[in-house]
């Protein structure tokens, strides 16, 4: 199978990954720090050596500010639901994912600023849209649809200006484009551990400024202050309720350190080059539309179409006839299909990872062209 489906999840993984995955598994599936014996003591520090991998990998100052999830999804949750509150406003932009708009739709008010149809934010809308309500900021950091990368750094620059918190949602971008929580002035910061940063499923986190008073959205055991009927306010252990993931985390280490030997720009040019590639070779291939930027401040991640053939018969197609997995439809992020003009047929995704080929992009623009013929007429 050619695997394209990379914005979802890297399947493929680094060895070591896979090698520590089963040593961490078979000696470290404990209650790390809960107790004194030598297991959950080596479990604690584990995930402790984990905080210190990403905080070295994102310019994060203090790592024991990074708390661990199970994916990008609940860290959004969790930084979303712990600090806002109903007569707050928020901005986010129409190219979010659900795991954004979702819960702020729930909770508070909020302002979609409108990308243009290539999913590029102008910062100074961002800026316009700001209300003495305001009480955070939040986008995407790479759409996961059409793979457009936000303005960041200029976002941040306003949300430092008004003194507004800026959470940033990195689950396409960590592992592949470069982070810096105190050049991009960002107060919050969710990532995915199992995509671009090449770790295994049920990982991801969330790192949250010492500026910001975060509320638990869920509470219970710790291991530490277990005499307190309030849960503890020091982190992580505010965010670590229950018993964490020990054996993903600590292998999640594993794939940060391969990253930083690869080099984030590297892994990020490399990814970004074959999305290029694809799209130069779509844009040949007569009835098929591209969407997002052809080049420029973009990832490995491509959305098209071919005609007005429904977008998830398309990925059917390319799964069944040519063992290519993208993914079809509209990537939990509707929004998004509307401002790119895909509401209708939602749009096929293929998206590169750390371990993509150029053999593998020919096999899909083979594909794409075979079927654009067949849907002639």
């Amino acid at each position: 199978m050619i695997y394209l489906d990379n914005p979802a999840t890297s399947m493929k993984k680094p060895q070591i990954v896979y090698d520590m995955m089963y040593k961490n598994t078979v000696n470290c599936s404990v209650n790390a720090g809960r107790g004194s014996h030598f297991a959950s003591i080596r479990g604690a520090e584990g995930i402790a050596k984990t905080q210190e991998e990403l905080a070295e990998l994102f310019n994060i100052k203090t790592p024991e500010r990074i708390a661990f999830t199970q994916n990008a999804t609940y860290a959004l949750n969790m930084a979303i639901s712990g600090f806002l509150t109903p007569r707050d406003h928020v901005i986010i932009t129409s190219m979010e994912h659900n795991s954004v708009l979702r819960p702020v739709h729930r909770l508070c008010s909020y302002s979609i600023v409108k990308a243009d149809n290539q999913g590029v934010i102008n910062p100074a809308d961002i800026e316009r849209a700001i209300l003495k309500n305001t009480k955070m900021i939040i986008t995407t950091h790479a759409s996961n649809v059409c793979g457009t990368i936000m303005p960041v750094y200029e976002i941040g620059e306003i949300c430092k200006k008004y003194n507004i918190p800026y959470l940033l949602d990195c689950a396409q971008t960590a592992g592949a484009v470069e982070i810096d929580v105190e050049a991009m002035n960002v107060s919050m910061l969710a990532f995915s551990g199992h995509k671009g940063l090449l770790g295994p499923l049920g990982t991801g986190g969330l790192y949250v400024s010492d500026k910001i008073d975060l509320s638990p959205i869920i509470v219970g055991g710790t291991g530490t202050e277990s005499g307190n009927r309030n849960q503890p306010r020091v982190m992580p252990d505010m965010l670590h309720s229950g018993t964490m993931n020990t054996p993903a985390i600590m292998t999640l280490a594993e794939s940060v350190r391969y990253i930083k030997n690869i080099g984030v720009k590297n892994i990020g040019a490399k990814e970004k080059n074959l999305a290029v590639y694809l799209i130069n070779g779509l844009l040949n291939i007569d009835g098929v539309r591209v969407h997002g930027l052809k080049d420029g401040n973009r990832n490995g991640t491509v959305a098209f179409n071919i005609r007005d053939l429904d977008s998830q018969q398309v990925s059917d197609i390319l799964n069944n006839d040519y063992k290519i997995a993208t993914r079809g439809g509209y990537h939990c992020s509707y929004i998004a299909h509307e401002t790119l003009g895909t509401q209708k047929t939602g749009a096929v995704r293929a998206g590169f990872g750390a371990f993509s080929t150029k053999q593998e992009a020919d096999a899909l623009l083979l594909a794409v062209s075979k079927i654009a013929k067949k849907s002639v007429g």
